[in-house]
């Protein structure tokens, strides 16, 4: 399955909340999509199984992930010590594209997984272009100098939310990674029990 790039409105609808932050679009028509989506005659009752599935595809959606690295990222979640399923958010958080995009320097975690890719950004002075990359906490994250005047980066910064778990120096374009956030700081809707339930069967 090759990687959604369709209208993200469309996915935060059939989620019944705006997954990717604020849309005045999800605002106006907060149902689901299609024909039938103001209706709720023709809704089905949610099964067990059908809840936990689409938990676990709203997050895959959420920090743009596809089936197969999504899994990978539970197994290793697994094998760590502590619950599954705060080891998963926690991996999750840590993934290079996350944090650009939780820094202010991009307004999506989309965006940030773009300026990953096309070497806007340095991990510890490095230039890095994979977005998966597990960033650890005291590692620093900046822009490149040639990269700092770009307006999607300036307009971004400027409106940024900021985190507790996050150091930024929006005069400089760089921040550090102080410390695994924990699972209340993280402000997503997410019940990450029926993600474990799910690949527990």
């Amino acid at each position: 399955m090759a990687r959604y790039t369709g209208p993200s409105t469309k996915i935060a609808r059939k989620f019944g909340e705006p997954i990717f932050g604020s849309d005045k679009y999800f605002e106006k028509r907060n149902f689901p999509p299609g024909q039938h989506g103001a209706s709720h005659k023709r809704a089905r009752k949610a099964t067990e199984y059908g809840a936990q599935l689409k938990e676990k595809q709203k997050v895959k959606y959420m920090y743009g992930l596809l089936e197969r690295q999504f899994r990978n990222t539970y197994e290793k979640a697994s094998r760590m010590s502590g619950q599954k399923g705060e080891n998963l958010l926690f991996l999750l958080e840590s993934r290079l594209d996350n944090l650009v995009y939780r820094l202010g320097i991009a307004p999506t975690r989309a965006a940030a997984r773009q300026l990953v890719l096309h070497k806007h950004i340095t991990l510890n002075g490095q230039v890095v272009n994979i977005p998966s990359v597990i960033v650890k906490a005291g590692e620093t994250i900046a822009v490149r100098e040639r990269s700092k005047s770009l307006e999607v980066i300036q307009n971004s910064v400027a409106s940024a939310t900021r985190y507790s778990w996050l150091e930024f120096d929006a005069k400089n374009l760089c921040g550090k990674y102080l410390n695994v956030p924990a699972r209340e700081e993280i402000p997503e809707n997410i019940n990450e029990q029926l993600i474990v339930d799910l690949y527990s069967k």
